[in-house]
Formats: structure tokens, C-alpha cells, sequence
């Protein structure tokens, strides 16, 4: 599995980005797709979630400023971020879970997207 994720950069506090994420290769019918991010200094946390039916999770953080929305046919996911903070600053990554018959589970990562809320 690989994926290519796009649409990072710099923005003004209150800005908006939109952030996209095209994955290829074996994935499962049953799949889960989002994002990630981890600031300089802490931990990687989740920013939000979508499953293959439309199933969405969010950071309290990001409640009401980002949607995450995908494209099942093109097997992208995407992330509309907007009011965008100085606290949202740090390198986003997309993640696919494959979740087989069993409940097993398989993640893979992209390589990262920098974005950077500044004046």
C-alpha cells in the first residue's frame, strides 16, 4: 500500500487549507482512512477519521473547523481545514487501516505534509 498526500503549506491564522491523501495498492473492502499530525516536541495524534461508509471521528480540537470527507472510487481521502490556528502548525499524516474478516487490522502511513499556521 502507498500514499501520496498533498496540499500542505503556509497559511495565515484563520486561513484554510485542504489537505489530500490518494492511496494505491491492497485495500481491503473494509478500511478505515485519515489523518494524523505531530507538532515539534509531542506526540502524534489523531485529527480525524472516516471509515468506507462514511463514519466520521473527530479531535476535540478540530470539532467544527476541519471535515474529513473520501472518495471511495478514487481511494482518497481528504481534510478541509479551516480557521485554521498557530496550534494546528505541525507535519500531517495520512493513515489507511485494512480491517480483515477477523477484526485484524493493518495500518500504513504516508510520508507527512508540512503545515505551518503563521502570520
Amino acid at each position: 500500500v502507498q500514499l501520496q498526500a498533498s496540499g500542505g503549506g503556509l497559511v495565515q491564522p484563520g486561513g484554510s487549507l485542504r489537505l489530500s491523501c490518494a492511496a494505491s495498492g491492497s485495500i481491503f473492502s473494509r478500511n478505515a482512512m485519515g489523518w494524523f499530525r505531530q507538532a515539534p516536541g509531542k506526540q502524534r495524534e489523531m485529527v480525524a477519521d472516516i471509515t468506507g461508509g462514511g463514519t466520521t471521528n473527530y479531535a476535540e480540537s478540530v470539532k467544527g473547523r476541519f471535515t474529513i470527507s473520501r472518495d471511495n472510487a478514487k481511494n482518497t481521502v481528504y481534510v478541509q481545514m479551516d480557521s485554521l490556528k498557530p496550534e494546528d502548525t505541525a507535519v500531517y499524516y495520512c493513515r489507511l487501516k485494512n480491517i480483515n474478516y477477523r477484526g485484524g487490522t493493518f495500518e500504513y502511513w504516508g510520508l507527512g505534509t508540512q503545515v505551518t499556521v503563521s502570520s
